[in-house]
């Protein structure tokens, strides 16, 4: 049996931390505070993650922006602002990336709800037991109060 190779380490060592967070980054755009969750385990010296993290944000693979836009372009049609804020929020968005996503979002979310609850319902509720269902069932997507009212109103204009 010959002996090892002392350049070699022993056994498979897997991709490396950068190329982890690619293959990460090719399925969906990730922020860095995702990508810091997600890469922490591999991680086999203090530091490590962190250095290939910059240097993926360097060269522009990470971008916070890209991150804000994809889960609006992914989630406005179905999710109101109340969801989407926790989302931009739970994968570490900055304060003011989350606040230019509302302000994007404040225009269009009542023909948004409307849409919604049209793809669901359809039909006005009749009782309070259904307004309830619906009542709920628009809450549960993040859409305010305010809104919900609107919609369940029954009004046919969009800009109420």
């Amino acid at each position: 049996m010959a002996p090892q190779d002392p350049v070699k380490p022993p056994g498979p060592q897997g991709p490396s931390l950068k190329g982890r967070a690619l293959r990460l980054l090719s399925m969906r755009e990730h922020s860095r505070v995702e990508l810091e969750r997600k890469l922490a385990s591999h991680e086999q010296t203090p530091g490590e993650l962190a250095r290939a993290l910059d240097d993926l944000a360097a060269k522009g693979f990470i971008n916070e922006e890209r991150v804000m836009e994809s889960v609006l372009h992914r989630r406005a049609a179905r999710l109101g602002a109340g969801r989407i804020r926790q989302e931009l929020q739970a994968k570490g968005l900055e304060g003011e990336l989350v606040a230019q996503a509302m302000a994007q979002l404040k225009d269009t979310e009542l023909s948004r709800a409307r849409d919604v609850w049209r793809r669901k319902f359809d039909q006005l509720p009749q009782d309070a037991a259904q307004r309830a269902k619906q009542s709920r069932f628009l809450a549960a997507r993040g859409f305010g109060g305010e809104v919900i009212r609107k919609v369940l109103a029954g009004g046919a204009g969009e800009n109420d």
